[in-house]
């Protein structure tokens, strides 16, 4: 590309925070006295302390070193206003300030409540889709060039029959660039943007399917990108009943993550899977292995709450339910310190003996990831209640 962009290995929007650099060198020298008089109202609103545009990106890049998601909005925010004024609001420069912008919109949203998160989101779009519209300009519609803002765009559209629009022709452009680290990249963003929504079908889940294959043909075995990826389609196959399918994928995601000297969290969530789909087939013996392994992991967290990982449903007693009896089992039980449930016994019940017994029994398989005190795992007390209750025809 002939922009000066920090884009390591292809990182795309929403998926990294990068660097637009405007194709400029700074400089030192402010706009020209009648331009900024002529703007005089929005440079004020821009920047109160009369801060110039590259003294704003010095700001801009500083704060994106130092990780300062309150800076790296404020000062992107005042490098793009600023740049519009300096370069045109059609001008690649003032395009490549708005994807910074926009990025950093979408950076901050764990952080802001519902009606901010939305309006940074919509904010957001519009910068996209300038962004795309220069870029398409410049560079032309189908080139690789125009991805990054077109997966913007799709991922703050509120049209979701839009986004998965832009989604496609994105990944139509990937394809066409004969770049496979590329397409996998941008195959995994239209995934990830589409898996939750009413258009996710066997297109978008393919689209996971093939970046993994991607992937591991290009990428090493301990590669992140291709371990996320791994676990993506694992979640896949298991959603669709492949547990043959789906174990080897968790399996392998353990292997490469146990030679690290810390725990990660694709680690734990490859070993809570795995129980979950030994107990599925009845082999205890290796959801075990699996559960003493979560309680000998160091967690992220030092103080992190028990989790539960299998938990089959209580059996309904038959001669309860021909009776059309309900009822309930409040039940205290110990997770131990390899997430084994230990000394179940019933608090209390209603409807008879047999809900009690089916509680029990039901509760004494189940399989949690254990407490952790200061990085330690150690065994504490749980209670639940488990309800009996027939479906009324």
């Amino acid at each position: 590309m002939s922009m000066n962009r920090t884009l390591s290995n292809v990182s795309l929007l929403g998926l990294t925070l990068f660097i637009s650099s405007p194709s400029f060198m700074l400089v030192a020298d402010e706009s020209s006295s009648s331009q900024a008089s002529a703007h005089s109202a929005q440079y004020r609103a821009v920047s109160s302390s009369n801060m110039g545009f590259s003294e704003s990106y010095k700001a801009y890049k500083k704060a994106v070193a130092d990780n300062n998601s309150a800076e790296i909005v404020k000062f992107s925010a005042q490098a793009y206003q600023l740049g519009k004024l300096k370069f045109g609001d059609d001008s690649i420069d003032t395009a490549n300030l708005g994807l910074n912008y926009a990025s950093a919109l979408l950076q901050v949203e764990s952080a802001a409540d519902e009606a901010q998160v939305a309006a940074g989101k919509a904010q957001a779009h519009q910068l996209y889709m300038k962004a795309l519209s220069v870029y398409e300009l410049e560079y032309g519609e189908e080139s690789v060039e125009t991805i990054d803002p077109l997966i913007g765009a799709a991922q703050t559209n509120s049209d979701l029959k839009q986004a998965k629009s832009q989604f496609k022709k994105a990944v139509e452009i990937a394809e066409d660039s004969e770049r496979p680290l590329l397409l996998a990249s941008v195959q995994m963003s239209a995934f990830n943007g589409l898996k939750n929504t009413r258009f996710y079908d066997r297109k978008t889940r393919n689209y996971a399917l093939n970046a993994f294959d991607i992937y591991q043909k290009n990428l090493p075995e301990d590669s992140i990108l291709r371990l996320e990826t791994a676990y993506t389609v694992g979640l896949i196959r298991m959603a669709e009943g492949k547990n043959s399918k789906a174990i080897p994928l968790f399996e392998a995601i353990v292997e490469q993550f146990s030679k690290l000297d810390y725990s990660h969290p694709y680690e734990l969530g490859s070993h809570a899977r795995l129980v979950e789909l030994y107990e599925g087939e009845g082999d205890s013996e290796s959801s075990t292995k699996h559960c003493i392994a979560i309680g000998s992991m160091s967690p992220w967290l030092d103080d992190q709450e028990q989790q539960p990982l299998f938990r089959k449903p209580p059996r309904y007693p038959i001669s309860y339910a021909k009776k059309g009896k309900d009822g309930w089992v409040q039940l205290a039980f110990t997770v131990d310190e390899y997430g084994f449930v230990t000394e179940p016994k019933v608090l209390d019940s209603k409807g008879g003996s047999g809900f009690e017994k089916s509680s029990l029994e039901a509760v004494s398989k189940w399989r949690y990831a254990p407490k952790f005190v200061d990085g330690k795992a150690v065994a504490a007390e749980n209670t639940v209640q488990l309800d009996f209750t027939l479906e009324k025809r």
